[in-house]
């Protein structure tokens, strides 16, 4: 499931031709229950998509298919394989085929480079990133100076309760993980979900590019774990504040303070641990003992 508000964003940039592709996020299966009664029960979605960059095919993503072009878009940009949106030229999804065809302007940067050094990891919906992680990571630093924007105790509780009321497809089969791209007022500028955490941050990027918006005064919210690949991607979209309701892994919380990454796990109603922070985090709430 996809969602997009408006929010700041620079100049909108030169848009490649898009299919609009998306699949129903749900389906309806017949189904008995523990007293052996029928009925039925929403299920989500999952497809295989196979990626193919002027005519190369690249991997096979699995999907809810609910935003396979910006899913696609986020991907080739989150792989470091293409560097602006402006080299993709059209992205085309025939769902008969499960393909998606990618048209760039110069194709694809160091790409036989990249895939003799794959990695596999624990996303699931995507499992390998092509080139050197550490490498690349070595490159980015979030800044953070007297003008960086600060992330308030009171927006994370309040983005936490945006999250927790929004219609969601977890509330109707499951099976699938959410993120969710906010301002620091707090304003939700996007939320997707999908079968795998890194296809939903892929997805985020990918419309981030398409709509111009710039992520280093946002806050990024994520329902699984904070991986060293979730951190990787967040700091290449410029995302100072990176939030999850779970917790992390002992490489996520190395690389985020490296790159300067504030970083909340935990967060679930008034609770969360702050595990790392530049100093851009303001604590402005005082929770009573017995407040949940």
């Amino acid at each position: 499931m996809a969602h997009s508000e408006s929010g700041t964003a620079s100049p909108t940039p030169r848009r490649p031709q898009l299919s609009q592709s998306a699949r129903p996020a749900t389906f309806n299966v017949a189904t008995i229950n523990e007293q052996g009664q029928s009925g039925t029960a929403a299920i989500a979605g999952e497809h295989p998509l196979t990626i193919y960059v002027d005519k190369r095919e690249i991997l096979t993503l699995m999907t809810l298919g609910a935003a396979p072009e910006a899913l696609v878009i986020g991907y080739l940009r989150n792989q470091r394989l293409v560097e602006s949106i402006d080299d993709v030229l059209a992205v085309q999804v025939d769902w008969e085929v499960n393909a998606v065809s990618v048209y760039t302007r110069n194709g694809l940067v160091d790409l036989d480079e990249k895939m003799a050094h794959r990695t596999k990891t624990t996303g699931c919906g995507s499992g390998t990133v092509f080139g050197d992680l550490m490498a690349d990571i070595d490159t980015i630093h979030l800044p953070d100076t007297q003008y960086s924007p600060r992330l308030r105790q009171s927006t994370l509780y309040a983005l936490s309760e945006l999250v927790r009321k929004h219609e969601t497809i977890y509330k109707q089969a499951g099976a699938v993980h959410g993120c969710a791209l906010f301002s620091t007022t707090p304003e939700l500028l996007y939320f997707v979900e999908d079968v795998g955490r890194h296809n939903a941050v892929d997805a985020i990027a990918g419309m981030m590019w398409l709509d111009g918006v710039d992520g280093s005064d946002k806050i990024f919210y994520t329902t699984g774990r904070l991986t060293s690949e979730m951190v990787i991607k967040a700091a290449q979209m410029d995302v100072p504040f990176l939030v999850s309701r779970s917790g992390l892994t002992q490489m996520g919380y190395e690389i985020a303070k490296k790159v300067g990454m504030t970083m909340i796990g935990r967060a679930v109603n008034k609770h969360f641990l702050l595990f790392n922070d530049p100093g851009r985090f303001v604590f402005d709430v005082v929770i009573a003992a017995n407040d949940e």
